[in-house]
């Protein structure tokens, strides 16, 4: 499976949940890669990555997620996120870049036109999930404070504060949570920055207000909550790889061919199906492989996994 983009008339038009899902059939030979007003109400033509695939409900994305900043339970982030305070917000950007800085949120969506700050897309996420996020494409921001000629990797960090936070309090991670990506693997257009889902604010047990899709790889990739993106050099150090290296790779790529040493990757059970729900075997890149797989023309998957 791969992503649906989808074009909407005005940036005011937020579609309610059950209208998203059944848009299809109002938008047949619609969904380009750029969603807003400016195409002036004109069809345009499917967008590359567009497949038929039902979202789950916003219930089920909102009620299962991993975010052990409020605790390790599939339930705590829903539970204990509320707390969380995500206006004002800002991103610090530094590294090797032109224009390093802290950002406001507001400021960095204002500095984008509507077609980049109203990208949407229909992902099937690792943990067998269809979500429908709203953001803007990483590429775009990145563009925007100038990446420089040596760079080669992009890190990221995690909010840390435990008095909104709980799970922080624990030492389960060593905090802050810090992901990374290879800067081809950010500037592809898959990769996104969401903002929301189904046309809503990101939740706060989604990630509020910006985290991180990378939807051929693990869930784990895509932290939440970011504070900071740092362009580098050299690789940078991710949570899970620190925690567990033999378990988690830098890449941490979707290949049903290389097991987690503890389970078997080969096949996944997708959620919202309730608990007999059929497993499916796991697609390479999580289905994405068309998009993708020339980012690792020439590597080997199971050694870099």
């Amino acid at each position: 499976m791969a992503c649906r983009f989808k074009t909407d008339l005005r940036e005011s038009d937020v579609t309610p949940e059950r209208d998203f899902i059944n848009r299809r059939a109002l938008m047949t030979g619609a969904g380009a890669i750029m969603a807003s007003g400016v195409m002036g109400g004109q069809a345009v033509a499917r967008g590359k990555y567009d497949v038929d695939a039902k979202p789950n409900s916003f219930k089920d994305i909102t009620s299962y997620n991993n975010f052990y900043e409020f605790g390790t339970g599939k339930g705590d982030p829903a539970r204990y996120a509320g707390r969380l305070t995500t206006r004002p917000w800002s991103v610090r950007i530094d590294g090797m870049v032109d224009k390093p800085g802290s950002y406001a949120l507001e400021d960095i969506l204002k500095g984008m036109t509507i077609e980049q700050r109203i990208y949407r897309f229909r992902c099937v996420e690792a943990w067998s999930m269809v979500v429908p996020w709203d953001g803007f494409q990483l590429s775009d921001l990145l563009s925007r404070v100038g990446v420089q000629g040596g760079a080669r990797y992009v890190a990221f960090e995690t909010l840390v504060r435990p008095s909104e936070m709980p799970g922080q309090k624990s030492a389960i991670l060593d905090w802050p949570y810090r992901e990374g990506l290879r800067l081809d693997e950010a500037m592809h257009p898959l990769t996104m920055i969401a903002t929301g889902i189904y046309g809503k604010d990101l939740p706060n047990q989604n990630g509020a207000p910006l985290r991180l899709v990378v939807p051929w790889k693990y869930g784990f990739k895509s932290i939440k909550s970011i504070v900071r993106i740092t362009l580098t050099d050299t690789m940078p150090q991710t949570t899970w790889n620190m925690q567990n290296p033999r378990e988690y790779g830098f890449y941490s790529n979707v290949n049903p061919t290389v097991d987690h040493p503890r389970w078997s990757q080969a096949s996944e059970r997708p959620i919202g199906g309730g608990l007999f729900a059929r497993r499916r075997p796991t697609l390479m890149f999580n289905g994405y492989a068309d998009q993708v797989a020339g980012l690792y023309r020439g590597m080997d998957l199971k050694k870099n996994f």
